[in-house]
Order: structure tokens, then sequence, then C-alpha cells
């Protein structure tokens, strides 16, 4: 298992990046490092080794790794130190069955406040993801995804789901990353979204819940399979 010390003397950054502050860099370059798995599940993050790395003094690392351990990147342990949060199928499930509660509770308070801005928004993004993922643009297209879901969560007016959602994205992706799922046809995908966003449309939040349950858990089950192991949730998207 790796350590911050074996790694190289520098993480990779993105050039010409402007970040309010030390800690904002610190903790978007550590975050982008554990999503890519250059920082391995269990891996020590020792502050004084990632503060040399980083070039920068303690304090701001100290705060970036205490908000990697809130987005569940990191976790604290007595003895132990902080290291990075381990993958594991049970993980999986805890994960996907919050974001499903979470979403879905999003996305029915959205179908409830849905006006046209709100569906122009959400069509924008929507087209814009399906053009990422016509050319093969995996970054723009995660991103894309993101801001589509986004688009119709904000809608929903809870400011406390609006929060709590990122988190739980940010440790999903890091499964999508080390456990791609078999790739669904751009068709399909897009027909999931355009469902949900047409239940937002109709003002129709049982629909818009139940299309985004089981978005949500077919991804978990094919994440689940290249782990391997079998479904976590039912054909209508209740956990196992």
């Amino acid at each position: 298992m790796g350590s911050t010390l074996d790694a190289p003397p520098l993480f990779p950054d993105t050039p010409g990046r402007g970040y309010k502050t030390l800690a904002e860099r610190a903790f978007l370059t550590l975050r982008s490092a554990i999503l890519r798995g250059e920082l391995e599940p269990g891996s020590r993050l020792m502050l004084e080794s990632l503060a040399a790395r980083l070039d920068m003094s303690q304090m701001p690392v100290r705060d970036a790794l205490q908000k990697l351990v809130e987005f569940g990147l990191a976790e604290q342990a007595p003895h132990r130190g902080t290291r990075v949060t381990e993958l594991t199928v049970d993980d999986l499930r805890d994960v996907y069955e919050v974001r499903i509660s979470l979403e879905t509770l999003a996305v029915a308070r959205a179908a409830t406040h849905f006006n046209e801005k709100h569906a122009e928004a959400a069509r924008h993004r929507m087209e814009l993801f399906a053009a990422a993922v016509a050319r093969g643009d995996d970054e723009t297209s995660w991103a894309e995804h993101w801001n589509f879901h986004m688009a119709l969560y904000e809608s929903s007016g809870s400011r406390r789901a609006l929060r709590m959602i990122p988190p739980l994205w940010e440790s999903s992706e890091r499964y999508r990353i080390r456990w791609p799922p078999p790739v669904r046809p751009a068709d399909d995908r897009r027909r999931d979204h355009e469902q949900i966003l047409e239940a937002c449309i109709a003002h129709d939040p049982p629909t818009a819940a139940n299309l985004m349950r089981l978005h949500l858990a077919r991804v978990a089950n094919r994440i689940a399979h290249e782990m391997g192991s079998g479904d976590l949730f039912a054909a209508d998207g209740t956990i196992r």
C-alpha cells in the first residue's frame, strides 16, 4: 500500500488556475489525487510530508485534510492518523443508499417548483453532456453530468440537500473511476435524463423520484458487478 512518503515531490496541478486560498489549493489538489487513485485507498495522509510536497505551510494542509474528512474522502482514527478512505462493497452500498434517499427527495421537490427557466438550464446542461459523451471527452462529460443533476436539484429550494449531495458524489466517483462500469449506449443514458427532466417539467414528483431511484440503483449495481459482487439494489431501486 502506498504512502505519501513514496510519492513524487509534487502533485500534478491545474496550470493557471486561480485559488482563493492555499487551503483551497491544497484541498482541490489532494481531492484530485484521491479521485484519480494517485493517493491509494488506505494510504496515510501525513501532514508534514504533504505540506512539503505542496510547498506550503502545515496550516492550510491541515484545513484541507479536515475538509477531505468532511467529504468522506479521508477518515481519522485514533492511533492511525488520517488515511484515504477504503473502497468496499459495503461502503458503495452505503453511499448509494444515502444518495438515493437525498436525490429522490431533491428531484421530487424540484418537480414541485419547476418552471421554464429551470427547464431551459437543465436542457442546456443535458445537451452539453451529450455532446461531450459523443466526442469521448470523459472529463467534460462527468462535469456536465454533475451540472445537469444540480440544475435539477437547485430548483428544489433545499439548501441542506445541496450541501449534503456533493460529498456523496465525490465518494461515488472514486468507485466509478477505479471500477468503471460497462458503458451504456449514449441513447440509453440520454433517455434516462430526458425522462427525469420531463417528469420535472410535468410537475410529477412521484415519477421524477422513481426515475431517479432507478437511475442511481442501476449505476450502483453495475459498479458492484465490476467489484465482483451481486446486485446491491432490487429492480425497483430498493436496497437488497
